[in-house]
């Protein structure tokens, strides 16, 4: 039994505690260890730099949506990822509307489904503008019909495909559109009390504003987590950058056309002479037969050459090339 104090002792302590000469954490024994609930209900299976990963990873993806899906709404895009939490999969299905699109897919080669839930004035917005409207959200939500539950299908599939490259840098995926439900009772394709990754991403489409969700089972991505980290995301990013993405870029930029053009001379004619040319009048330029000509990649000055002919067409033959800056 600890020691017993007597009633002096106590008003003493009283006292001094009262007055701020004495704090209750001096008061605690010494070596004496803080106790934190744990929530068995709710296990912690994601930390919060796998969170990060993967706002990181669907960062990437608004953008590749914010670029391509324009081309098919003819309609700006802006697409953000808002926040990132963890809930069980009850949670997140009490939480929804109705009615409600969610796409259920297969995250090929891993285990499972991901579950992408676009919110319905989004949905509505998508079909009005596919089918030649503004892209305006319905006053009154209602349920879709099948031809509005095709578009969708066809548009949440391009996104679904979009995924494949921000997941390169931690795993080769194949997704797969299993089907769209409308109704969240219909998509129990998780246990309900499974933890779930949820990345919300605000997408913008004109003036009409909404959310994606994202949500990502632990039983899904429980083979890849410990590539869920920054540094090894961004080990991976640098190396594929140093190596695919430039050779990339180079393979595109060789195939874009550039105007080439050869300046025989040049020459100020009035207006009214200009007016009187007739065929067989000639114009005397500032260069001599025998000069080298400016040859122009653009707008830009590259090459001088002399004129001549090749197979019957006129050609020039390259004598020096100009290097930036001479």
């Amino acid at each position: 039994m600890g020691e017993v104090l007597s009633q002096s002792e106590i008003d003493n302590l009283l006292a001094a505690l009262s007055s701020g000469e004495l704090d209750v954490d001096q008061m605690q024994e010494p070596g004496e260890k803080q106790v934190k609930d744990y929530d068995f209900k709710r296990p912690a299976k994601f930390s919060k730099e796998h969170l990060r990963t993967l706002e990181i990873i669907y960062e990437h993806y608004g953008r590749l949506i914010s670029t391509n899906l324009p081309v098919y709404l003819r309609k700006n895009i802006q697409v953000t990822v808002a926040s990132s939490e963890t809930v069980t999969f009850s949670e997140f299905t009490n939480a929804l509307s109705n009615p409600v699109i969610l796409g259920i897919v297969d995250f090929k080669p891993l285990n499972g489904n991901v579950i992408m839930e676009l919110s319905p004035n989004l949905g509505f917005a998508m079909i009005d503008r596919m089918l030649g409207g503004q892209g305006s959200p319905l006053e009154k939500s209602r349920d879709f019909s099948e031809i509005e539950m095709t578009i969708l299908q066809r548009l949440l599939v391009i996104c679904m495909q979009l995924m494949r490259e921000p997941w390169r840098n931690v795993i080769d995926i194949n997704p797969m559109m299993e089907r769209i439900e409308t109704n969240a009772q219909f998509a129990q394709v998780i246990a309900p009390s499974d933890m779930i990754a949820i990345v919300s991403m605000s997408v913008k489409i004109g003036d009409v504003e909404g959310l994606m969700n994202i949500c990502l089972p632990y039983f899904t991505l429980e083979d890849v987590m410990d590539k869920l980290n920054t540094k090894y995301w961004f080990s991976t990013m640098q190396k594929d950058d140093t190596v695919d993405y430039e050779e990339h870029i180079e393979s595109l930029i060789k195939r874009i056309d550039v105007p080439v053009k050869a300046v025989l001379g040049r020459s100020q004619v009035a207006v009214n002479d200009f007016l009187n040319l007739q065929v067989g009048d000639i114009i005397r330029l500032d260069t001599r037969v025998d000069s080298e000509m400016n040859v122009y990649v653009g707008n830009i000055k590259k090459f001088t050459a002399l004129p001549g002919t090749s197979k019957e067409n006129n050609a020039v033959r390259v004598t020096s090339i100009i290097r930036e800056g001479e």
